[in-house]
């Protein structure tokens, strides 16, 4: 007798292998107004054009306060009262009194400073003209000037040094400034030597003629050598002969070298 099974009760089903089980999709995130706002503004997308802009738009607002300022200064001025009034235009008047005052004193910076250089300019002029005489005298400069010329004549050999040093010595009393004989150079150490037509000048030998050239006023040196026992009469009482020529312009070119004191130094 077949006997029969009974029926098996089914179970959970199963998926078969290599099948894949359906899901329900996500629900997508919808995006506000405000986000997509943010995400446009940020990061910050600048742009040449708009930073000109936005400069113009700064000197614009910086004029326009600028005059609200001032008009409200002046709105200021018109409201305030008398007694402000007379206050600020005592601070304005000292304010200006002290200006004057800057400027007188800046006035009298600048006229001392131009006396100063005025000073400072003659005290420099004085000084190249006293560099200038001391020169002459010292022989280290060449002069020129009115004066005479002094020519003496001596064919005998008969004129000693003796003789020309007294010449010397009445032109410098008569007012001689430069004296030159010969090329030589005469200063206040120059002294002559020798006799019988064999002189030497400063240890220079100097020949006849003797020519001296002298700058002073003609109107004194010419008298001062023809006075009566005088220069010309006594080289003339030794068979010499002088002659005394006044001009407008003697020049005395002859040079000494300046010398340098071993010892002297000036106290000043």
């Amino acid at each position: 007798m077949n006997s029969e099974e009974p029926p098996r009760n089914p179970g959970p089903s199963q998926t078969p292998p290599g099948s894949q089980t359906s899901q329900s999709p996500e629900p997508r995130q919808q995006v506000t107004g405000r986000q997509r706002l943010a995400a446009g503004l940020w990061p910050p997308r600048v742009t040449r054009a708009q930073l000109i802009v936005a400069l113009l738009l700064f000197v614009l607002g910086l004029g326009l306060a600028i005059q609200v300022r001032s008009t409200n200064d002046d709105s200021a001025l018109r409201g305030a009262r008398q007694e402000d009034l007379v206050r600020i235009l005592d601070e304005l008047d000292g304010r200006t009194e002290r200006l004057e005052d800057e400027k007188q004193r800046l006035d009298d910076q600048q006229t001392e400073l131009e006396t100063s250089s005025d000073q400072a300019e003659e005290a420099r002029k004085q000084t190249r003209e006293k560099e200038q005489q001391l020169g002459i005298l010292a022989g280290t400069v060449a002069a020129r000037g009115p004066g005479i010329t002094l020519t003496v004549q001596d064919a005998g050999g008969t004129v000693d040094s003796g003789m020309l040093l007294d010449a010397i010595q009445e032109l410098r009393a008569a007012g001689a400034e430069a004296i030159q004989v010969n090329g030589v150079r005469v200063v206040a150490a120059t002294y002559f030597s020798g006799s019988d037509g064999d002189i030497e000048v400063d240890g220079k030998q100097i020949s006849a003629p003797y020519r001296f050239k002298v700058i002073g006023k003609p109107q004194d040196l010419e008298p001062a050598l023809n006075i009566p026992g005088g220069v010309v009469q006594t080289l003339e009482r030794e068979q010499a002969t002088a002659t005394v020529a006044a001009s407008e312009e003697i020049v005395v070119d002859a040079l000494r070298p300046a010398q340098r004191p071993d010892y002297a130094r000036s106290s000043s």
